[in-house]
């Protein structure tokens, strides 16, 4: 994480989406599955996965649409674009 400016809800899931399951310290389920990295056609599961990932450890936004966006296959050049929106704050 960097050491100012993530009290955003977007930047705390732009924060949370690049970390690897087992990262981080004492909560070794938070982050993506990273054995999805080399799983042929898993675009589904890390759809899944990173919808999951965000509505338990951000809930302060919900997710719209996950994307994965293939721009070099072959050399393994995979984006994923998630479509946020944030939350009511409840009262």
């Amino acid at each position: 994480m960097k050491a100012t400016g993530n009290g955003t809800p977007e930047t705390c899931a732009s924060n949370l989406l690049r970390i690897v399951r087992g990262e981080v310290p004492f909560d070794r389920v938070r982050g993506r599955d990273g054995s999805l990295i080399d799983k042929p056609d898993a675009r589904d599961e890390a759809a899944d996965d990173a919808q999951w990932l965000l509505e338990t450890y951000e809930p302060r936004v919900s997710v719209e649409n996950v994307e994965t966006i293939v721009e070099n296959a072959l050399a393994g050049g995979f984006s994923t674009l998630v479509t946020l929106a944030r939350k009511e704050e409840e009262d």
